[in-house]
C-alpha cells in the first residue's frame, strides 16, 4: 500500500504528566510542578520548532491532566485529533527526582494508565500510513491490548511507505520482566530504519559497556538499521551508517539543569535532518553536522524544566554551533 504523503512525522505512545520536584514549601513540603511530557511527544514538540508537521497517536484520561495535555499538544502546533480519551482509566503520572547532575528517578502512577489502553480501533490507519516517518518506543508495548496497536500501526507504516524511527526509552519500573522488556525492544530494532539507544540501553541489549562494541553486536543482528544513532550523555553520541563512523562529543557549556527530553530532542533533530537529506549516501560531513546540531539542541534542553514547552528554536541551536 503506497499513499500520498501527508505528515512529516507521526508519533504514537505514552503522554504523560512529569511532576518534577521543585523546591520545597514554607512548612519544608516537597512542591512538585506538572510538566507535560512523554517520549514521542517530546520528539514532535522539537520537530515542529524545527518546522515539521507532526501528529500524535495516544491515549490520556478524561481528566484534568488529559485535557491539559492535549492543550499542551495543541499549543505546540502537534496534530492531537487522534489523541484518545478513557472514561475509565486516568492519565498516567511520573513523580521525577532530579540529582545535582541532572540525571533523575522516576515512580510511575500507571498500573493501569489510560496510555496502556490504546486499541487497534482507534488507530488513524490513513494518517499512519501517509506519514514520511513513523516513530515510536517500548513503553506503547509494554502491555497486551496497546502492544497490539504498536504493532498494528508499525505494519500500517511499512505497507505505506514511511520510514520507520525507534528510540528504546527503557524504564524498568514499568515492565512486568526485563526478559519481556528485551524481547520488545528487539521488536523494534527489529523493524526500524533509524535507531536513537541510549548507551545504558545499549549495555540492556548486548552487555557491552563500549559503544563501537556494542553498536557492532546490534547492527550485525538488525542489518536493517539504516542508520543507527548512540547517545552516551555528557561524553556525546555517535552515529554509524554504512562504513561510516562518527563520534560527536556533547556541549559542555555549564548551567545543566534537569536532562528530561534531552534525548527526545535529539531524536527530533536526527529526524528532521534525514527528511531533509534522506538516508542514501550520507558522507561523514554529513553525519557530523547531524551530531552537532542533535547535541547541541539537547544540551539547550538541559538548561531548562520539562520537555515538550522546552525545546529550543532552530535558531537557538545555529547561534550556540556559531558561538
Amino acid at each position: 500500500m503506497t499513499v500520498g504523503k501527508g505528515f512529516d512525522v507521526t508519533a504514537l505512545g505514552e503522554l504523560l504528566m512529569d511532576l518534577t520536584q521543585n523546591g520545597l514549601s514554607s512548612q519544608g513540603n516537597g512542591l512538585f510542578e506538572a510538566n507535560p511530557g512523554g517520549a514521542p511527544c517530546n520528539v514532535l514538540a522539537m520537530l515542529k520548532k524545527l518546522g515539521r508537521s507532526c501528529a500524535f497517536v495516544g491515549k490520556v484520561g478524561d481528566d484534568m491532566f488529559g485535557r491539559l495535555l492535549r492543550d499542551v499538544g495543541e499549543e505546540a502546533g502537534i496534530c492531537m485529533d487522534h489523541l484518545a480519551f478513557s472514561k475509565d482509566v486516568r492519565t498516567t503520572l511520573a513523580f521525577v527526582k532530579t540529582f545535582d547532575n541532572g540525571d533523575r528517578d522516576f515512580s510511575f502512577y500507571r498500573d493501569p494508565g489510560a496510555d496502556m489502553m490504546l486499541t487497534e480501533d482507534e488507530l488513524p490507519l490513513d494518517v499512519i500510513a501517509g506519514s514520511r516517518i513513523f516513530h515510536f518506543g517500548s513503553l506503547s508495548m509494554t502491555h497486551e491490548a496497546v502492544r497490539k496497536a504498536t504493532y498494528k500501526a508499525v505494519e500500517c507504516a511499512q505497507e505505506g511507505g514511511a520510514l520507520i524511527s525507534f528510540d528504546p526509552n527503557l524504564r524498568p519500573p514499568l515492565w512486568s520482566s526485563m526478559e519481556q522488556a528485551r524481547e520488545q525492544i528487539a521488536y523494534g530494532l527489529a523493524r526500524c530504519d533509524i535507531l536513537k539507544i541510549a548507551d545504558d540501553e545499549l549495555e540492556f541489549m548486548t552487555g557491552e559497556t563500549d559503544l563501537d562494541k556494542g553498536a557492532k553486536i546490534l547492527r550485525e543482528r538488525y542489518p536493517d538499521i539504516r542508520l543507527f544513532n548512540v547517545t552516551a550523555g555528557a561524553r556525546g553520541s555517535c552515529s554509524y551508517h554504512g562504513d561510516e563512523r562518527v563520534f560527536v562529543s556533547a556541549c559542555k557549556l555549564g548551567g545543566t539543569i534537569e536532562t528530561t527530553g534531552a534525548g527526545d530532542t535529539f531524536c527530533a533533530s536526527v529526524l528532521d535532518f534525514v527528511l531533509e537529506h534522506g538516508l542514501d549516501g550520507l558522507t561523514r560531513e554529513d553525519l557530523t553536522d547531524m551530531l552537532r546540531f542533535a547535541n547541541a539542541a539537547a544540551y539547550l534542553v538541559t538548561t531548562r524544566k520539562g520537555a515538550i514547552r522546552s525545546m529550543p528554536e532552530r535558531a537557538e541551536v545555529e547561534a550556540l554551533l556559531r558561538g
